[in-house]
Parts: C-alpha cells; structure tokens; sequence
C-alpha cells in the first residue's frame, strides 16, 4: 500500500492550464477518489478460530475496539466454526490476519508469515494437555485403551496433532486404540465432553485448561491432566505472504507488540490472561513442525 491512490480517470490528462482553470474541481475528483479507495483499504479483516478462549462480547467487544484505535484501522472481526475454513480464508486472502494454530501456520509456512505471537506467563509457548475425568485412577497413555475420547479439531496441534503423534510414536492408530473419537470444534467443548461423562479422555489446549479453571473451576475440577507435552509454539497471528508488511499488517504488529503499555489494551490482555505479544522467530515452531513432518503421510 505505498504511494498516493490513483485519480479517477475523470481528474487525469488536463493540461496545464486547464488545470489550473479548474483546480477547484480537480481537488475534488482528488478527494473523491482517495476517499474512494479509503473505503476499501482502511479496514482489516482478523479471523478468529476456536483457538481463542472464548466467545465473551465483551473481550470481543475490548478486542476490537482496542485494535481500531490502536492501528487506526477499522478491525471486522470473522468467526468460523473450524480451523480449516479460518485458514482457508487466510491463505487465500480474504482475511488479513487471523489467529490460528501452530499445526495450520506449520503446514502452510510457505504461503504465511508471522504478525505476531502471544506471550502466556512471559513466553510464546504453551502445552497440549490429555486430560481425564478427576477421579479415574489412570497414570499413563496405555490406560486409556478403550475410550471414547474428546479432540478439538483435526487441525489443531494441542487439540488433535500433539496426541496423534504420541500414539504413531507407540505404532498404535487412534482408530483402534480408542473405542470412539469425536471433534468437539472447542476446546471448552473439550474440557465439558470429559467432565460430564460424554467422553472419558480428551486433548485440550493446556492454556485454555488453565484459565478455564480460574473462570469456571467447578466444571474444569472435574477433570486432570494426566499427561502434559513439551513445550510448544503458542497459537500466533498471521496474514498471507502476500499481504505481509503491508501498511495495515505492520499497524497490527505494532498495535499487539505495544499492547502491555497501553491501558485499553492491558484491560484486554488481562481478560485473555496473556502477558503480551512478541514478534517471535518461526524457529518457535519448529517442534510443531517436526510432529507434522512425522505424520505427513499418515494424516
């Protein structure tokens, strides 16, 4: 986005003079114009997936009200249901930024950049928890023979990618370790199917499992980690190769970079429980991307 916007035809190729005659009108079709192609770029479109923590209005509302005075863009937030149609949207182009996961950012790095990533306690990374109902006396992966278990969504890392590759590692097939599977598209959704039953065992995002019991510790309560991954890549936000470093996505950065020392953006990252954002190596990511290399040819 570099450079004045173009005229409308009608304000082009006057001579000199005529020019000057009708620099009144001129200035007009110059504003009309710019004002014109104001309308289309002064907006940034930021897709958010079930990997954020919540459909609260209000953290939506601070998020996005936040973002707007703070890039100076006006922020459309889009919502999808999966993974896979926010990342469809990103890698076309039809989305400038969105949240998303690691797994979706790994397997198209060739086509995304990274806008930023978020710290949680200080770090860019988090933990892909199994978790059981509270009371199972169950210590390891092999006790789970049998369930019917929970997953988030088949492009999640934390939610699907992390425990897949754990059982590939054992040569089990989660379709035969497992009496059933289900995609809940949630990680609340998640952590519920396994509290109340619905499932025995689930894979949920560790960052959403620990704020998750701060906000509604009677439901999370009643289910435990029973196995806790190494540290990976937090979800970041990214935009397509094509759109990065652009005016508005260098705006972005700086707005979610900046967002600690701002008191309308501290209010939202305390809501989100984040320390910050950081504009983070790719190397961050490359445990993610060593599981998704393991299974390329089995997912």
């Amino acid at each position: 986005m570099s450079g004045a916007p173009p005229l409308n035809a009608a304000c082009k190729n006057w001579s000199r003079r005529a020019a000057m005659r009708l620099a009144g009108i001129g200035a007009v079709c110059a504003w009309a114009g710019s004002r014109a192609y104001g309308q289309e770029v002064q907006k940034i479109r930021f897709g958010l997936t079930p990997v954020f923590l919540t459909n609260d209005l209000e953290l939506l509302d601070a998020l996005q009200a936040y973002l707007s005075e703070a890039t100076g863009y006006q922020i459309e937030l889009i919502t999808r249901r999966t993974y896979q149609e926010i990342t469809a949207l990103l890698v076309s182009g039809q989305l400038d930024a969105a949240w998303i996961c690691g797994y979706p950012y790994v397997h198209y790095r060739d086509k995304l950049e990274l806008v930023a990533v978020p710290d949680w306690n200080g770090k860019p990374f988090y933990r892909s928890y199994l978790i059981v109902a509270a009371d199972r006396d169950a210590d390891s992966l092999e006790d789970l023979a049998g369930d019917i278990h929970a997953f988030s969504d088949p492009d999640s890392n934390s939610g699907f990618l992390v425990t897949r590759t754990l059982l590939y590692e054992r040569g089990l097939d989660p379709d035969v370790f497992f009496r059933k599977t289900m995609f809940t598209y949630g990680h609340r959704n998640v952590i519920r199917a396994v509290a109340s039953g619905l499932a025995q065992s689930g894979s949920v995002d560790g960052y959403v499992w620990e704020v998750m019991r701060e906000i509604e510790p009677e439901l999370v309560n009643r289910t435990k980690p029973l196995r806790k991954s190494e540290w990976l890549g937090f979800p970041p936000i990214a935009t397509s190769k094509t759109l990065a470093h652009s005016h508005r996505i260098d705006a972005l950065t700086n707005a979610l970079v900046s967002m600690a020392q701002k008191p309308d953006g501290q209010r939202v990252l305390d809501m989100l429980r984040l320390t910050g954002f950081e504009v983070a190596d790719p190397s961050v990511f490359d445990g993610i991307a060593a599981k998704f290399a393991m299974l390329r040819g089995v997912l």
